[in-house]
């Protein structure tokens, strides 16, 4: 037997043989062109054509696994119809005198390495759509597309990794699991894997490869555990855990609609974490209570020039919309760090993580602050809207960024265009600094959203990227968990909700802390939410 370790990014038991996924290959030489503009008409003929592919796709998506699902291929439609992300690629075209497949996959890998390198983990899941994408354009202008060989019986399937719009076309009665090298467990692939009910084990680097094929093999999309040619005893332990899951699976199901609430009677807010409007489809799949972070920033990346106010606010009415009156909480930007965008021109920094970011460019650059607001002012009639800023250390801070609110509101309602006055407005916590002065935060904040995991970094003075580091990051240090409970106290003094939007609201090990703490909302990966709802249901 060979065990091999990865990730599991979806969850389910599969017992059967070993298939690598065959992709009709077409390479992309870098070819020169005499004619510029022909070879420019070239992409834009492949680009519309990959648009009409989307939409069908689309509709597929919807007949399969339901109509929120289906809204990333539109995204990806949206994303080759934007000239922030077109620009690049006609420029290369243009300046390089080179031929489409080659401008598509330079401009498409440059950008998609931008996303893969970020600390963020949703972020990082980007990256595969982003490829997607760029793989169909070059397929088209090659005359090729992305073709999966099966056989007549079920597999489990592996590649490098697998894109979106493959694992939806994926036939379930033939693709018992899917198994690959790299990609990322909270990708769309990753959750149409879950909902589609086929496990999933990402990561599993250099070690799964081609010799393995035609090997029996039995995966664990939990646990991240792959068996080639397991022994009898193992193959009955995967069957045995196959029939637990599904007994479990069912059992989770009796939770979903119901409120949140211990045998105690102590009842809390369970709601996702999402980073753009595609990922809304994943909070309703996953019955969340509301959005607890909406990660604005990827609307600013990705692009080679600042979204418009028109841009923001159709994505903040979309979202706002779609979850019909349950609460949207919108971060207002935070970028910086780890999460770069060119055209900010922010200075070369040497710890950028303690650099201009976040509230703090946002204070310093009023008018593109000013810019955000509008819109998710705008949209705020459309839902249940909340504004939360990032990154607050100080009351003066918070009082700029208030009084920065109230000018856009002031000017809204001069031009007679709508929105709601009484837009919540909160901070997040994420540094030491700003949960030691809580209480005095709390008189000026509507609502707390504790950032674990800035907040661990920054008690603990580790680097969160810095791998070699692990060992000394304790995220249930005493400090932390202190901070937590400070916050939380100084918060219900004033009468203010306070919840979590780390990823320590997932940790299950820490749930009971949480109720007993006080701690009012968890919001966290969708996927969780039916698991921890039962988890709190048996807490007294």
């Amino acid at each position: 037997m060979i065990p091999l370790q990865g990730k599991g990014a979806s969850p389910g038991i599969a017992i059967g043989k070993l298939t690598f996924m065959e992709r009709t290959h077409y390479s992309v030489e870098k070819l020169p062109v005499v004619d510029v503009s022909g070879e420019i008409e070239r992409f834009n003929a492949a680009k519309e054509t990959a648009v009409t592919q989307l939409r069908e796709l689309s509709k597929t998506t919807t007949e399969k696994i339901g109509e929120e699902n289906a809204r990333l291929f539109e995204v990806h439609g949206m994303m080759l119809q934007d000239p922030d992300l077109i620009g690049p690629i006609e420029k290369i075209i243009r300046e390089q005198r080179i031929c489409a497949e080659y401008a598509v996959m330079e401009a498409g890998s440059v950008l998609a390495e931008e996303f893969a390198a970020m600390d963020d983990d949703y972020m990082k899941s980007r990256a595969a759509d982003i490829r997607d994408v760029a793989n169909r354009v070059i397929a088209i202008l090659s005359g090729t597309w992305l073709d999966v060989t099966e056989g007549s019986d079920p597999v489990i399937l592996a590649a490098e990794d697998f894109s979106p719009s493959e694992t939806v076309q994926f036939d379930r009665s033939k693709v018992l699991a899917l198994v690959s090298r790299s990609g990322a467990a909270n990708s769309h692939t990753a959750i149409f894997a879950c909902t589609m009910g086929i496990p999933a084990i990402i990561g599993l680097g250099p070690s799964l490869s081609p010799g393995l094929a035609g090997m029996t093999a039995a995966a664990d999309g939990e646990t991240g555990v792959l068996c080639i040619e397991p022994e009898q005893e193992v193959i009955a332990e995967f069957k045995k855990k196959h029939a637990q899951n599904e007994r479990e699976r069912r059992e989770l199901e009796k939770y979903r609609g119901k409120e949140t609430v211990s045998s105690g009677g102590r009842k809390i807010g369970l709601f996702a974490n999402i980073g753009s409007v595609a990922d809304v489809e994943a909070a309703l799949l996953g019955d969340a209570e509301g959005i607890g972070l909406f990660r604005s920033e990827f609307l600013y990346l990705g692009r080679e020039d600042y979204p418009d106010e028109e841009t923001q606010y159709g994505a903040y009415k979309q979202a706002l919309e779609e979850m019909r009156g349950r609460q949207v909480i919108i971060r207002t930007l935070d970028i910086g760090a780890d999460k770069k965008a060119a055209y900010f021109g922010l200075p070369a920094e040497e710890n950028p993580a303690l650099g201009m970011r976040a509230i703090r460019i946002c204070l310093t650059r009023p008018e593109l602050f000013k810019t955000q607001l509008r819109a998710i002012y705008r949209a705020s009639v459309y839902g249940n809207a909340a504004i939360m800023f990032p990154m607050i250390d100080s009351v003066s801070e918070l009082r700029r960024a208030k009084a920065i609110a109230r000018e856009v509101m002031e000017e809204l309602a001069e031009k007679k265009l709508l929105f709601n006055e009484n837009v919540p407005v909160g901070i997040m916590i994420e540094t030491p600094a700003a949960a030691i002065i809580s209480d005095l935060l709390a008189k000026e904040a509507d609502f707390f959203s504790i950032g674990t995991n800035d907040l661990t970094q920054y008690t603990l003075a580790i680097d969160r990227q810095n791998d070699s580091l692990s060992e000394f990051c304790d995220i249930h240090h005493e400090a932390i968990l202190r901070l937590i409970r400070l916050t939380c106290e100084n918060a219900h003094k004033a009468g203010i909700p306070v919840g979590i939007c780390g990823s320590l609201g997932a940790d299950k090990t820490l749930t009971r802390f949480f109720l007993e703490t006080g701690i009012d909302e968890l919001s966290v990966e969708p996927s969780r939410i039916l698991s921890l709802r039962k988890l709190v249901a048996g807490l007294d």
